[in-house]
């Protein structure tokens, strides 16, 4: 990986950050939007929660707290702590 990274007097950096900021706010959406739960009407609240909790379920905020802890955070600490 560091070969490509740094292949061509280190041009390729640029756009292999551009590509993984891409993918990071891509997963951002997608798992925001697959975590969201949405309750149809007299359907009562997911795991009978209270309306105000249900109404943070549905906005998908729970979703981009995970995916921002999972996949942005976590890498940055592993590679903190395992430095090329």
């Amino acid at each position: 990986t560091c070969d490509l990274l740094y292949k061509g007097k280190g041009m390729n950096l640029p756009g292999f950050m551009i590509g993984r900021q891409l993918c990071v706010v891509s997963c951002f959406f997608i798992v925001s939007r697959v975590t969201t739960v949405s309750m149809d009407e007299g359907e009562g609240n997911f795991w009978g929660v209270s309306d105000a909790l249900q109404g943070l379920f549905d906005t998908g905020f729970l979703g981009a707290v995970i995916t921002t802890i999972l996949a942005s955070i976590s890498w940055q600490l592993v590679a903190s702590a395992f430095p090329i």
